[in-house]
C-alpha cells in the first residue's frame, strides 16, 4: 500500500530514514473515527482498527511499535524484539530505536507529535507532548536518548514539529503557566499593558492562549537542536483533517512515526 497524499510528511532528505503522520484520511472506521484511527481504547470497533494499523503498516513498510502513553517523560528503547506477539507494551511516552524496521510510533489528538532523527542515521526516536510532558522534560529526554543511540550531537538531530492544538485554539489557566516557569500575575499585568508574550496570549478574563509548538522549539532550542521544523498545523480548527478530543470529546487518534530504512532509502 502506498501511503495516502493526505498524510503529512517531514522534508528531511535523510537517506534510509523513513516518517509521516496519519491524517483522518485513508481507513476503515466510521462515524466519529472515521476513518483513519490508530486507537484501540477510544470505543472503535477493534476490526476497524486493526484494519487501520495493518494498513499503516503496509504504507510504511515497518513494524510500528505503539506505546502505553501517560504524560509523562520515560523514553523506551525499542527493538525487533518490541514487535513479536505478545510483547510488552510500554508505558512511556517517546520511543527511541536504531534498528531498522522498526518504526517509533505515538498517537495524538490535540497533544503534539515530534519525531527525531540523528543527521548520522544511527538512530530515530519519536515523542507525545502534551502540556504536562512537555514542561517536564520528554523532549529533553529523547533527544538525549537519540543522541545516545547514535553517538552523536544534539547540533546533529533533525527534529519534525507534527499536528497538534494550535496558538489560536489552545486556551489554558495559570497551572499551565506556572508549569513553563511564567508568572501568572505578571502575565496579568502585561494584558493591562497590552504587552503580549510571544508564547501565551491572553484570552478570556484568567485565561491564556499557548503556543505549544514554540513551546517546544523553546525546549529543542536550549537542548542543543536547531535543525526543526513543521508545527505549522491546528488539529481544532481542522475538522475535516484531524481528530481533536478538545474539539469533538469522542473521537479517534492519529499516529506519527519514524523508522530506519533496512533497504537504504528513505520511505513515507
Amino acid at each position: 500500500m502506498t501511503a495516502p497524499a493526505a498524510w503529512l510528511r517531514p522534508d528531511w532528505g535523510l537517506d534510509s530514514v523513513g516518517a509521516l503522520m496519519t491524517t483522518r484520511a485513508g481507513g476503515r472506521s466510521t462515524g466519529p473515527f472515521a476513518s483513519m484511527n490508530v486507537h484501540s481504547e477510544v470505543g472503535d470497533d477493534p476490526g476497524a482498527v486493526a484494519s487501520n494499523r495493518a494498513l499503516f503498516a503496509a504504507a510504511i513498510g515497518a513494524t510500528p511499535v505503539f506505546l502505553h502513553q501517560v504524560h509523562g517523560t520515560r523514553v523506551a528503547r525499542i527493538g525487533v524484539a518490541d514487535t513479536l506477539p505478545g510483547a510488552t507494551i510500554h508505558a512511556a511516552d517517546a520511543a527511541v530505536t536504531s534498528e531498522p524496521g522498526v518504526a517509533c510510533a505515538v498517537m495524538v489528538a490535540d497533544c503534539l507529535p515530534l519525531l527525531f532523527a540523528a543527521g548520522n542515521g544511527g538512530a530515530v526516536g519519536a515523542a507525545h507532548a502534551g502540556w504536562r510532558g512537555l514542561a517536564a522534560g520528554v523532549v529533553e529526554a529523547t533527544v538525549q536518548s537519540v543522541c545516545d543511540a547514535a553517538g552523536c550531537a544534539p547540533a546533529d538531530v533533525v527534529v519534525w514539529l507534527g499536528a497538534c492544538i494550535g496558538p489560536v485554539a489552545f486556551e489554558v489557566g495559570a497551572d499551565v503557566l506556572e508549569a513553563f516557569g511564567a508568572d501568572a500575575s505578571a502575565h496579568e499585568a502585561a494584558v493591562a499593558s497590552a504587552v503580549e508574550s510571544p508564547r501565551f496570549r491572553p484570552g478570556r478574563p484568567g485565561r491564556w492562549l499557548a503556543d505549544l509548538p514554540q513551546l517546544a522549539r523553546d525546549r529543542l532550542l536550549a537542548a542543543g537542536v536547531t535543525q526543526v521544523s513543521g508545527g505549522g498545523y491546528c488539529t481544532v480548527t481542522e475538522a475535516s483533517r484531524f481528530f481533536s478530543f478538545r474539539r469533538s470529546g469522542v473521537t479517534g487518534r492519529m499516529v506519527a512515526a519514524v523508522w530506519l530504512d533496512s533497504i537504504g532509502r528513505a520511505r513515507g
